[in-house]
């Protein structure tokens, strides 16, 4: 069980780190700088803030509390990042924290508990609170990149006006295993 779900979470938060990193590419960098009013939060804003999330969340999970003294998640939400450079530097070190912890569970350590923000959870409570938070995020920063490229927008899943013959390709190939993510990869 412990195994099967390790698995399925690493899946899944590599789908969402796939499907932010596809939205990068599909923007120049004053895009991702982008805001739709004042109040707003452009894709760069949000990817500081996972950042934030993810080093305060990952870093010594199991010996710390998750909100770390360290982190100023107010700080998070102003524009500190400059530069795509700078942007993808942040995205890819919070990720490798995160599967850098991930990968440190394993069945002898997997029912341990975890504090955030001084409450507990067990391991699967901690991972399905990131996984769920990561997605709300990860969804802006699509949609933003979505109303950004407009019709030169490239669908990240099933193209619009294709469900039917998506669906009819995948009923022909019959019943096989893989990971639901892979049909939108």
């Amino acid at each position: 069980m412990e195994d099967n779900y390790l698995k399925s979470v690493k899946l899944q938060f590599e789908y969402y780190k796939t499907l932010g990193e596809k939205t990068f590419d599909q923007l120049n960098e004053d895009e991702l700088f982008w805001q739709f009013n004042e109040e707003s939060n452009s894709i760069g804003v949000i990817v500081n803030h996972l950042w934030g999330n993810m080093k305060s969340r990952w870093t010594d999970f199991f010996t710390s509390d998750g909100e770390k003294e360290w982190r100023n998640r107010d700080l998070e939400f102003e524009s500190i990042i400059k530069s795509k450079s700078e942007l993808l530097e942040k995205w890819h070190d919070g990720w490798n924290c995160l599967f850098e912890a991930l990968n440190s569970v394993n069945k002898d350590n997997f029912q341990r508990e975890i504090f955030i923000r001084n409450q507990s959870h067990s391991i699967v409570e901690a991972l399905n609170r990131q996984m769920m938070h990561y997605a709300n995020h990860i969804g802006q920063i699509v949609y933003i990149g979505r109303m950004i490229r407009g019709q030169n927008w490239k669908s990240l899943s099933i193209v619009k006006g294709n469900s039917k013959d998506f669906n009819t390709n995948k009923l022909a190939k019959g019943k096989h295993g893989g990971h639901f993510t892979d049909e939108l990869m």
